[in-house]
């Protein structure tokens, strides 16, 4: 709401500052409107409605002892240049704002057609007042000043359940407010404590304070309020509102804080200045061993060093997931350069993999320590795995083992055996069938098998399948395939961390 168009909204808060006499409230306008001139802001004008005979006691009405008696005594007008006034905030171009004082003021905003309603933090949880709000569809601004969380929370429960547009300012009552009371972290806590929510700063330092806009932007806030007036010989301004000069420096600072904070929504676009320094200060990659032409540059023997040349892969263009294969001969020593290989980048395959093995898991309800790696097993390639392959997860590995292995539907593991460990499946989730040295049976959940060592063995699933396998110590190098290509690849295993939430 506060962020028409997606820009940020900044609002004048008129208050009492036109001091009674509508001529000099429509010069605030106009000079309002000529300090504004030249910032990509949006802006709106506020002003305050009272009904004098519903607002103050009849009994009370000739207190002028009393501050706020005499102050909106003093500075009352009538319901007709309460229009003039708003007219001359829509012609000048602002938007408009006002905070009603009494049920009959909330009407009164309505019919002279203002654009936003605002509940001031004093009337923020006057329920009889937002009462009579609420039967209207005009957006409202809320000011949270002195206010506790609960109550807060019950004023925003009290219009999302009405289906409202509320927006909600942080604001300190104070007037002015010294620099250690605004409390400007609260920006922060009200946008995290309602995130559905657009946040602004109410603010009532003092005028000359241009740092505090500053720090409300880089917390989020979207709306900014200001009291404003203009003096003259005929009227002072009390000591929290800006003049049009200090409004002006106001927006100057918010619009160097924004050239300064760029986009909270996504990540910046580097300059190519930036881009060419970093580049510069890359290691290049080059091969330790020559290469031959066809041969997979092996990540154990490449080294990284400055300086890279043009062209050059460099030290980020490598990961477990990237895999080079040479065009040409390199030399021992030679920078591997781009037009030189044939790359392949393995990283979505692997994530489409682990996506798929955490459906299972969650569709088979079986509990995984989140804390172990995924051993992902490519016999013949990542790009065969769904045919050959598996995954699976170490829980622990002493003189004792046990592991969780995932096999999707339709996978089969390859025929391997092992020469030390001795293993038994448990049969956790799906459909397995076993084929061991040659005899072949078909298992469901719950179902044990037990495999000695020496026997060769080999299984599939139908439609995937969970199983906990229990075995003695566990070594990479007790595995031992009939087909002597999957011996011969020995970049046959992806590890992934950090992968089961």
């Amino acid at each position: 709401m506060g962020n028409i168009g997606q820009r940020p909204l900044f609002i004048y808060e008129m208050a009492n500052n036109h001091m009674g006499d509508v001529e000099h409230g429509i010069r605030i306008v106009r000079e309002l409107k000529a300090a504004s001139e030249g910032f990509p802001f949006a802006f709106c004008v506020k002003l305050q409605y009272r009904d004098i005979a519903s607002c103050i006691h009849p009994a009370y009405k000739d207190r002028f002892d009393l501050k706020y008696v005499k102050r909106f005594s003093e500075t009352h007008l009538s319901w007709e240049n309460y229009k003039r006034l708003k007219d001359a905030i829509v012609e000048a171009g602002f938007l408009s704002m006002c905070t009603p004082w009494d049920e009959n003021s909330v009407d009164k905003i309505v019919e002279h057609g203002f654009d936003f309603m605002k509940i001031p933090s004093c009337y923020v949880s006057d329920w009889p007042l937002l009462e009579r709000i609420a039967q209207y569809d005009l957006p409202i601004v809320a000011s949270t000043a002195g206010e506790p969380l609960e109550e807060i929370d019950r004023v925003v429960s009290f219009f999302k359940h009405r289906e409202k547009s509320l927006a909600i300012m942080h604001c300190v009552g104070e007037y002015p407010a010294p620099d250690d009371h605004l409390h400007l972290g609260q920006i922060a806590l009200l946008k995290k404590r309602y995130p559905e929510l657009e946040v602004g700063y109410s603010t009532h330092e003092r005028p000359d304070n241009f740092e505090a806009v500053k720090i409300a932007i880089a917390l989020g806030a979207v709306m900014f309020e200001k009291h404003v007036g203009v003096p003259t010989e005929k009227y002072a301004i009390n000591a929290y509102s800006a003049t049009p000069a200090q409004v002006r420096k106001w927006l100057e600072s918010a619009s160097d804080a924004m050239t300064m904070m760029g986009s909270m929504e996504k990540r910046y676009p580097a300059p190519p200045g930036e881009q060419a320094a970093l580049r510069d200060l890359a290691r290049g990659a080059f091969v330790r061993q020559a290469v031959k032409a066809g041969e997979v540059i092996d990540h154990a023997n490449v080294f990284f060093a400055m300086p890279n040349v043009k062209d050059q892969l460099v030290a980020q263009d490598f990961s477990k997931y990237s895999e080079y294969v040479a065009k040409n001969n390199i030399a021992a020593n030679g920078p591997v350069m781009t037009d030189e290989v044939t790359a392949r980048n393995t990283r979505e395959l692997v994530y489409k993999i682990v996506s798929d093995v955490k459906s299972l898991i969650k569709k088979s309800k079986v509990q995984v320590p989140g804390q172990c790696d995924l051993e992902i097993s490519h016999h013949y390639g990542l790009e065969k795995f769904r045919e050959s392959g598996l995954t699976a997860i170490t829980v622990v590995n002493r003189e004792y083992c046990k592991r969780l292995m995932v096999v999707l539907p339709g996978q089969k593991h390859p025929e391997q055996w092992h020469n030390q460990k001795d293993e038994t499946y448990h049969i956790l989730y799906g459909d397995v069938t076993v084929e061991l040295d040659g005899k072949r049976t078909t298992h469901k959940s719950n179902s044990v098998i037990t495999i000695s060592h020496g026997v060769k063995h080999s299984f599939w699933t139908t439609h995937g399948a969970i199983i906990e396998e229990v075995s003695s110590s566990y070594s990479k190098d007790d595995s031992f395939y009939s087909d002597p290509a999957i011996m011969a690849n020995g970049n046959r295993k992806t590890f992934v961390t950090y992968w089961i939430g």
